[in-house]
């Protein structure tokens, strides 16, 4: 999967989506691990830079981390639990080994989910544009 290609720019639109829904309790966790353990080995990678860059825009914080890393029901002392409760947190998750990879999708979309939630919560309350925040129920 080319990460220009029409493929490549589904497979982000459907991460999106995925995490999203997780992200505002659409759809749980587990689900959102299933259909990311089904993608092939690329797209898993192309999908962990894409879901970084929501942590990174959610600005998370260590404390989202912590939390997050509670939720996603991954061992704290696992390589994406440490790197994302980090100060400030450790992102590359794509490079690590294939066998990390659910593992990581899950400490990513938890945390993420924390710091979305806080910022919906405070800088979006009230007026946000932003498509995501306002998915269908």
């Amino acid at each position: 999967m080319g990460v220009g290609s029409d493929e490549g720019r589904a497979v982000r639109r459907e991460a999106e989506r995925v995490v999203n829904e997780v992200a505002q309790g659409l759809r749980t966790l587990n689900d959102g691990s299933s259909w990311f353990s089904a993608l092939s080995q690329a797209e898993r990678r192309a999908v962990l830079q894409e879901v970084g860059g929501y942590a990174m825009q959610a600005h998370i914080t260590a404390a989202d981390g912590q939390v997050g890393v509670a939720r996603s029901g991954v061992k704290p002392t696992a390589n994406p639990s440490v790197m994302i409760c980090m100060d400030p947190p450790r992102y590359g998750f794509a490079a690590r080994p294939a066998d990390e990879h659910v593992k990581a999708f899950r400490v990513l979309v938890s945390v993420f989910s924390v710091a979305d939630k806080r910022r919906r919560q405070t800088f979006c309350k009230g007026a946000c544009g932003h498509p995501w925040h306002n998915l269908p129920l």
